[in-house]
């Protein structure tokens, strides 16, 4: 089955670390750039990190730059979010997602497989 499927979520302080994680099935994950998305309650999707297929090129929304590292292992099939210095308003449901191609690419349509998300609140 293909399919995409996030862990890692929880609730987390301001100035804590949480890592989420995107198990990845069905499809050569090896071939396909990842990205992680994230929307918050009544705002649209906001592409925030890619990573191109063999984890060489990354590329960072200037919202999480220096706070958030995208990562994968394709031997496991798996990517990963590394946050830190998380802000209340990095409280959003995160998503990883597949792209067409090897390279990342910021743009959400370009992306043709999507996990269900996983919840990330900061507060105090």
């Amino acid at each position: 089955q293909v399919r995409l499927v996030e862990s890692g979520g929880g609730l987390a302080q301001p100035g804590g670390s949480l890592r989420l994680s995107c198990a990845a099935s069905g499809f050569t994950f090896s071939d396909y750039a990842m990205t992680w998305a994230r929307q918050a309650p009544g705002e649209e999707l906001e592409w925030m990190a890619g990573i191109g297929y063999d984890g060489s090129d990354t590329r960072y929304a200037d919202s999480v730059k220096g706070r958030f590292t995208i990562s994968r292992d394709n031997a496991k099939n798996t990517l990963y979010l590394q946050m830190n210095s998380l802000k209340p308003e990095d409280t959003a449901l995160y998503y990883c997602a597949k792209a067409l191609r090897t390279r990342p690419t910021m743009s959400i349509y370009e992306h043709n497989l999507w996990g269900q998300g996983t919840q990330v609140t900061v507060s105090s």
